[in-house]
Parts: C-alpha cells; structure tokens; sequence
C-alpha cells in the first residue's frame, strides 16, 4: 500500500482545513488503496480531519507561527514520519507572494529538509498520485455534537447565520445595523425559525470572529429569534449548522464547512475574497455593485466610509448600511429559493460565474476556484 503526506500546514482559519480535507478525499478517491495522511497546523481545527474516514492520519504540528517565525519548526516536525511515497505541499508553498510570510517560509524549508518521498513531491491538486478533482465532502459529524445541537433548537426549523469571519478589522463585515436589518427580515421570511448566532470569541491560536464589540448583545436583545451559539466547540456548531435549513454568512471559511455538512450556503460577498469553494450544495453569493461598492482586493485596502450612517464607525464601502439595504430583496429571494429546494447546484454555478466575471470587469485571470471548477462555466 502506498502512502501519501499532504501538508497542508498553513494558517489557521477554518477554510483552510476544509480545503485540505478536499484534497485528502481527491487522492482518496483516485486511488482507494492509497494512504492518505494529512499534516497540519496545531492552531487550525484539527478535528474535523476525525470526521473523515478518508483520512487514515493526522499530525498536528506544534509550530504554529504563520507572519513572523517563533518557535523551531524543525523541532516540531521531529515526531513526524520523515519517509513518505508521495508528499504533496500545499500548492502556496510555490507562490512568491507568500514570501512576506516568514513564518511560512520557514516551516516549509524545515519540511522539505526533513521529508524524505521515496517516489515523489509534488503540489495539491497536482499528479501524481493520481488525484480526482471536485469530489463532494461531506463531515461525518459525532453523534453526541449532533444530540447537542438537537437539545439547543428542540423541534424548531434553523437559520444559522456567521456574523463575521476571522479578517482583521472588523469594519471588513456587516455592521450591528446591518445584521438587525437582515436578521429581522430572514425571521420574517420564516417566523418558525430559530435564528442561530455562530462564532468564537475565545482568544487563542485559533481564529476568533472579528465583530465590533456588542454586536452580538445587540442582536440578542432586538431580534427574538435569535439565538446564542458562541463560543460552543466547533463540531457542535457545525451541528446546528448541518441542522440548518440554510447558512448565512459574508465571505468565511465556515461557508466552506457548511457546505461541507451539506447546509446551503447563502454569502454577503463583497469583502477581500470571492466565494471559490464548492461542494456539491446549493449556494449563492449576494455580489455588490462593485463600480460603486468596490471589493475582492485580495488582501488590498478597500475603500472604506469613515462615517457610516449607522454611526458605528468606519465601514469598507461594500458592507456598508447603505449597500446591504439595497441588497436585502436579492438576499431574501434566494434565501427562500434555497430554503424551498427551488435553486439546483448545477443551476447556482451556471448563474455565479458570468456575474463574478462582471464583477472583475471581464477579466477571466482574476477568476479562481477550488478545483478549478470555473473552467466549464466561462
């Protein structure tokens, strides 16, 4: 049997494990006999690998330091099998532009010093081992987080709503004003539903959802649906997700995880990213008026609104008060297309990708996907 390291190790946003585990079940699939184990930071959620049977090993490595180098990765890469058939980087590792990133640097030349492929390195999503590409992921779930979210909602249908990913600062999301308005309006939409508030604040490795301070008392206290699920560990939050009739989020790697848990996925677009991961599930991305609400700046500043006219502060221009009103009816259409089963997979990336395209102003390079999956549909 042969063997096979993908090494994912990279930062730590919930997204990006998702990504890896989509790569896992691509050589998986291609090959069946392949072993197929995965590498990645301690500080990403390493637990979902568990919910996996296509991952036959994981290995949480200690050095977790992605900007700046702190700590030895090489010391860390010690309890780690040097001798592999196949190790397979994460296909960032060659991109210049995460050269900034010497933290990175480093724990990529410890690794590839310490790994030893007796047939071969390559990238993610290359060959070989042979890989088949755009495979449908789904998490198997504990049956105890699934219990837990079962004894939270009790017999209520579920929206569950992200409020903010894990970008820094958080006027790169919605405002409190912003999130009141569409809250109240998806209860509306679904008088039935307990609308779940999903996030983390605790402050460690891991990422934390970057909302401005009081918004979720805010939301709690204006919106009676509403119901409080921070801070609860992940595979519990993705139970109540997976429970969902539907997620709501602006761009955020837990998107990826819910479509991953088979929830359809509603995005707020507009931020430094558009939504490029897919999964066999329903979704559709709300995409701004990007002549007058600019965004996918890829890490850029985007123009921000030093004066909201919520009076929260700052806001980037495409997730401001303004924007998200005007929104709201194509936000609710699709949200209840969704919901109702109305909107195929096939029918939601026929319709996203020559949007994104005018997004970008008819520029196809600027368009990217997991799996490259665009390519059928421009």
């Amino acid at each position: 049997m042969e063997t096979a390291l993908v090494n994912y190790w990279y930062a730590p946003p919930v997204g990006h494990t998702i990504e890896a585990l989509r790569y896992c079940l691509g050589y998986k699939a291609a090959d069946p006999t392949l072993r197929v184990a995965l590498l990645l930071s301690a500080a990403t959620p390493t637990e979902l690998a568990g919910c996996c049977s296509f991952v036959d090993a994981v290995y949480p490595v200690g050095y977790t330091s992605f900007a700046q180098p702190e700590g030895d990765p090489a010391a860390a890469l010690a309890a780690v099998p040097r001798v592999w058939d196949w190790v397979v980087d994460n296909h960032r590792e060659r991109e210049a532009e995460h050269d900034r990133f010497t933290g990175f640097r480093a724990f990529f030349d410890a690794s590839h010093a310490h790994f030893a492929p007796r047939r071969g390195h390559t990238w993610t999503g290359e060959q070989p081992p042979t890989y088949r590409p755009h495979q449908q992921l789904r998490l198997e779930l504990p049956r105890a987080a699934r219990a837990a979210a079962e004894a939270l909602v009790c017999d209520r249908s579920a929206i569950s709503v992200v409020l903010a990913g894990s970008s820094s600062p958080s006027h790169l999301y919605p405002s409190a004003a912003s999130w009141r308005l569409v809250l109240s309006e998806l209860s509306r939409l679904r008088p039935d539903a307990a609308i779940c508030l999903i996030g983390r604040f605790a402050r460690d490795e891991r990422t934390r959802s970057r909302i401005a301070p009081g918004t979720l008392d805010v939301l709690r206290n204006s919106v009676a649906a509403c119901v409080d699920c921070f801070d609860r560990p992940l595979l519990e939050q993705l139970a109540i997700v997976e429970r969902s009739l539907l997620c709501v989020s602006p761009h955020t790697g837990f998107g990826f995880a819910a479509v991953a848990v088979g929830t359809p996925w509603l995005a707020l677009s507009g931020g430094n990213w558009h939504e490029y991961f897919f999964n066999g599930v329903p979704f559709y991305s709300v995409l701004p008026d990007v002549d007058r609400y600019p965004c996918f700046g890829w890490g850029a500043p985007l123009p921000t609104i030093e004066a909201d006219e919520d009076g929260e502060g700052p806001r980037t221009a495409s997730m401001c008060v303004a924007r998200i009103r005007e929104d709201l009816p194509e936000l609710l259409h699709y949200a209840q297309l969704l919901i109702d089963g109305e909107l195929s997979y096939e029918d939601a990336l026929t319709d996203y990708f020559p949007r994104l395209l005018a997004a970008y102003h008819g520029d196809r390079d600027r368009v990217f996907t997991f799996d490259g999956v665009h390519r059928s549909y421009l």
